[in-house]
């Protein structure tokens, strides 16, 4: 027999609610009592049954270890489905997603620009402060102060009217569960072809673990990619190109 854990009150409910669930639902669902959930969510049962718990952290996808370790209930929806999909994070925020910048010589963070050149080894040296280092710095009037800003080169027509080799110039995301519907976003993956990718995206993290991927362009398909295939998330402030846009028909 256990004693009561930690966190893992308070994280059963957390987690029930955040899928909508009812306590006798879930009880149908797991095939238990439902005075087990309430006793269990309100602190009351001491000894809870290991089986129980395995069941029930099998269930929300969460490792156990995790379940009763750890205060989900401070977790945002990406950090949950990064845990739904078997990663290790780190809730204190130490070490989610570290960022390295550089600073001008009056302390202001600089906006990096990645060349074509640079761009394949982005996703290899996205975290390391010395290939961050090396990057061309750029500046524009109007852009956002105290935010972390940086441009990257785009192929293709999946975004037309925009152009093909066009730059896009993006706002870093820190936290993705904020992301809204059809949010122009540059994103650089894990895997695949392509490492950095424009489109727009749609936050399907709470239902799915996914993010839902659109072009501007109808001819191509639209498709879903895992939360945990994405490296970075930057947001669409503008773009700069060499070529007029094409006329619209009127």
């Amino acid at each position: 027999m256990m004693k009561q854990p930690t966190f893992w009150a308070g994280n059963l409910r957390t987690l029930r609610i955040r899928k909508k669930i009812s306590q006798q639902h879930l009880a149908d669902l797991l095939g238990i009592n439902r005075n087990k959930i309430t006793a269990q969510e309100s602190g009351k049962t001491r000894n809870p049954r290991l089986e129980d718990l395995v069941l029930i952290s099998g269930f929300f996808r969460i490792d156990l270890d995790t379940f009763i370790k750890t205060d989900l209930q401070q977790a945002t929806e990406e950090q949950l489905a990064a845990l739904e999909a078997g990663n290790t994070i780190d809730l204190t925020g130490k070490h989610i997603r570290i960022l390295p910048i550089t600073v001008d010589n009056g302390n202001e963070e600089n906006m990096e620009y990645v060349p074509a050149k640079a761009k394949a080894g982005y996703r290899s040296g996205f975290a390391d402060p010395e290939f961050i280092a090396g990057l061309p710095k750029f500046t524009l009037p109007e852009l956002p102060r105290g935010k972390t800003i940086r441009m990257f080169p785009i192929s293709g027509d999946s975004m037309h009217p925009i152009p093909d080799g066009s730059h896009i110039i993006a706002q870093y995301l820190e936290d993705w569960s904020y992301l809204k519907d059809d949010t122009a976003c540059v994103l650089v993956l894990k895997g695949g072809e392509e490492d950095i990718i424009f489109k727009l995206v749609s936050n399907r993290i709470k239902q799915q673990g996914t993010l839902l991927l659109r072009s501007l362009n109808s001819n191509y398909d639209t498709f879903e990619i895992p939360i945990n295939e994405v490296l970075e998330i930057w947001t669409f402030i503008g773009y700069l190109s060499k070529q007029l846009p094409e006329a619209v028909a009127i």
